[in-house]
């Protein structure tokens, strides 16, 4: 979803410009995630396909996470038939998009943690390496704190990447979940590239957090894509390449069958939910570490008071 809207460049467009019609202000060309050259110019940017990617040191965290038992009841199988008619009657890809968020995923009652659906990321840096001559991100789905969360602290002045749209104070902001999701049928391959593409920016942008406090943090961030049939889900992080250069992972997950039993429907709405939790918690978290060290930075420690201060000086 939105990666054929007007939004997004078409195969081979120009860089929008402030020049007339038809003139690109550079000489480079952006790339849509469906135009031909795409998966190349990614991977000449260090976005590495999942059978390349290696797991990150969090791995074994997530998978655990992941896995564990949900706090609220589990769906009955009336929806599960439900989900099934649906996801196999979507004549395309805002229907599925409708059906996965209605179904698969969880809303939260936090007033400034909110979704956003097909949303380019229009306030993201050009040029920082993974997307060299590449289109805007634009995930049929994230989910993330709204800048309006960081208070005082202008995360959009220090943070390279964070704030998605920089014309909207309520622009989510270092997001740490992003889906795609194609209609019934369609090519789970140009999903998977997506997601590698969204998970990368996503990976980029808490990695110039982290850097802003002088920290690291091996804590991975999540994707998933699905048709309504399968569930994929991927760890991101980026490691140094022995060139030095930056290299994005797609590391799988768990690949479920949404529609072949109602056990596997049931693990992989647990599954996508606990991915959820999880970014949220990261969210928090790193807001939380942002604005003590900023509060930290802001503090100017008082001018010492000599002893003898207002003691009256005799002269001989």
């Amino acid at each position: 979803m939105g990666k054929k809207g007007t939004s997004k460049a078409p195969p081979s467009a120009s860089k929008p410009s402030n020049g007339p019609p038809g003139k690109s202000s550079g000489t480079t060309r952006t790339l849509s995630t469906t135009a031909p050259g795409f998966t190349i110019q990614a991977r000449k940017n260090g976005i590495l396909t999942p059978s390349r990617s290696k797991p990150p040191p969090d791995f074994e965290d997530v998978c655990e996470e992941l896995a564990r038992s949900h706090a609220t009841a589990s769906p009955p199988e009336s929806e599960y038939r439900r989900y099934i008619d649906n996801v196999e009657g979507a004549p395309n890809e805002a229907t599925m998009v409708v059906e996965v968020s209605r179904r698969l995923l969880k809303e939260y009652d936090d007033e400034g943690y909110a979704q956003v659906f097909n949303q380019a990321f229009a306030g993201y840096p050009e040029d920082v390496g993974f997307n060299k001559r590449l289109s805007t991100p634009q995930p049929d789905f994230v989910e993330g704190l709204r800048m309006t969360e960081y208070d005082l602290f202008p995360v959009d002045k220090y943070i390279s990447g964070a704030v998605l749209n920089k014309d909207n104070p309520d622009s989510l902001t270092l997001p740490h979940l992003a889906g795609e999701c194609k209609g019934y049928g369609k090519s789970m391959k140009e999903a998977r590239m997506q997601a590698a593409y969204d998970g990368a920016a996503l990976v980029h942008a808490r990695n110039q957090a982290l850097s802003y406090m002088g920290k690291s943090d091996p804590s991975s961030i999540t994707t998933f894509t699905t048709d309504g049939t399968t569930l994929n889900l991927f760890a991101h992080h980026a490691t140094l390449s022995k060139k030095g250069t930056l290299e994005y992972h797609q590391y799988p997950i768990k690949s479920i069958n949404l529609v072949n039993s109602y056990e596997g429907y049931k693990e992989g709405r647990r599954l996508l939910r606990n991915a959820q939790d999880r970014a949220r918690e990261q969210s928090y978290a790193l807001r939380d570490q942002l604005k003590e060290y900023y509060e930290q930075q802001e503090e100017v420690p008082p001018l010492p008071v000599p002893e003898d201060e207002g003691d009256e000086v005799v002269e001989h």
